[in-house]
Parts: C-alpha cells; structure tokens; sequence
C-alpha cells in the first residue's frame, strides 16, 4: 500500500468526540511512553511531522486521529508505563486508551514493545487485556537498529522468556531506516480489502 495523503483529523478523549467511523478498519497504535509510536505512524505515511514526537516521555495524552488516503485512520493512543505522572492522570490516560479499544469500531491494535527492553508487565497486562476482550492485534518490534543482528537474536530469547510468539508472527521496524515499513503497509492493506 502506498499513503498518498495523511491529515490528522482530531483528538479525542470521550467517544462521543471521536471522528465519525468510516466502513474501513481504523489500526490503532499502543505501547509504552518512548516507545516510538509517532515515529512509527511519520514512517508508515512518509510525513516527519504528522505524529508529534518527543524526547520527553507521556506526551501523547489524548487519541490523535489521522485520516489516510481519506479512506482509513490510523489512530495514536496514549503510550503508558510513564512513572513521572501523578497516578490521577495516569489514571485517566488509561480509562481514555481503554474506552477507545471497549469500543465498537473495527480495529486493530498494533502493539509496540521496544526491542531492547524485555516487556514489562505492563506490556504484558496490555496483551492479556487484548486476548481477554478477543481483540485483533499484532506486536511491532521497535527500534530495530539499535541493535546488531547478534544483540537482536540474543535479545529475542530474552524477550520470549516473557512472551510466546513466533518471529513470523510479529513485525520489526526502525523508523530511521524504514526498515519493516513496507511488510506493515503490506499487513494493512490486506486486512483493509478483506
């Protein structure tokens, strides 16, 4: 698939503010603060600065829609796992993720895990809580590059020490090199026609 177009839309924190659904699937985006999911969403669509990014951890606080090809939004969720917020607004940050995925709309949630961390448990509660309301997901492997093929293979085994999956099963990106954008856009576009 090729994103000819990508406009953010708007942000939302109830459903009822939430951009009226199109017949497509929307993909949404989940995963720890800092794990790359701007960088993630500027790759897949070519666009720098479509998803703000930031150094500082715990700045995507509301759910940013983006309108793809007017056709299908990609939705950015706020990451979790940020321990420099009060818990109030941690709090909040996770009843307005958990609204969003309880919803009715057709999605699937991609999940992102840092390929140098072993998953925490958070993580590990988001994927139990996606099985538990038998949600459509898929895990993206991020920040690829950051590693030697070495590291990566002897981090993986890390990483299945917590977590059962099979290499196929999953995807891997960097966002400084686009490496795994096009297997993503591949992915997307297959559950878009179905």
């Amino acid at each position: 698939m090729k994103i000819k177009k990508a406009d953010f839309v708007k942000s939302a924190v109830y459903e009822k503010d939430y951009p009226e659904q199109l017949d497509k699937m929307e993909f949404a985006f989940v995963g720890r603060s800092n794990v790359g999911k701007s960088s993630l969403i500027n790759s897949l669509t070519s666009r720098l600065k479509l998803a703000r990014t930031s150094k500082t951890p715990g700045r995507t606080q509301l759910i940013n829609y983006f309108l793809i090809n007017d056709e299908f939004y990609i939705v950015d969720l706020p990451g979790y796992g940020f321990a420099k917020v009060p818990k109030e607004m941690k709090k909040q940050w996770g009843q307005t993720m958990e609204r969003y995925i309880a919803s009715k709309r057709k999605k699937l949630v991609f999940v992102l895990l840092d390929i140098r961390r072993v998953p925490s448990d958070e993580d590990i509660e988001m994927l139990e809580w996606l099985e538990y309301n038998d949600m459509d997901y898929k895990i993206i492997f991020t920040k690829i590059d950051k590693l030697s093929n070495n590291e990566r293979a002897k981090q993986l085994k890390a990483i299945k020490t917590r977590l059962v999956f099979d290499n196929e099963d999953v995807f891997f990106h960097s966002s400084l090199t686009n490496k795994g954008r096009d297997e993503i856009l591949n992915f997307m576009e297959e559950k878009l026609n179905n």
